[in-house]
C-alpha cells in the first residue's frame, strides 16, 4: 500500500478533520511505518501453521446464576425521594 497525498486528504475527509501540512506529513510518516511492520509480518513463514479460532479450548465456561445480597422492594425504596407504590418515580423525560 502506498501512503501518499491522494490517501492522506482521502482519511481527511473520512474522519471529518482538518490537518495542517505538518500534521499531514507527520501522518504519511507514521502510516507507512505501520504499513511496514504488517509487511514484516507478512514475511513469517506459517507453513503449516493451523489457524486459531480461539486463544484456548475452553467453550462457553460460564458460572452458576446465582443471587446473593437481595434486597426487598420496601429496602430498595427506603432511600428513594419519591416512590409511587413499588416502584421508583422519576421526572418525565419525554415530551
Amino acid at each position: 500500500m502506498v501512503i501518499n497525498d491522494e490517501l492522506i486528504s482521502k482519511l481527511e475527509g473520512l474522519s471529518k478533520l482538518k490537518l495542517d501540512e505538518n500534521e499531514k506529513a507527520a501522518l504519511k510518516t507514521e502510516l507507512g511505518s505501520i504499513v511496514d511492520m504488517f509487511a514484516k509480518i507478512s514475511e513469517v513463514d506459517t507453513t503449516g501453521i493451523t489457524p486459531l479460532r480461539h486463544m484456548t479450548d475452553t467453550v462457553n465456561n460460564m458460572r452458576e446464576d446465582i443471587g446473593y445480597n437481595q434486597l426487598t422492594t420496601d429496602q430498595a425504596l427506603k432511600n428513594a425521594p419519591v416512590s409511587v407504590g413499588s416502584y421508583f418515580a422519576v421526572p418525565k423525560v419525554i415530551e
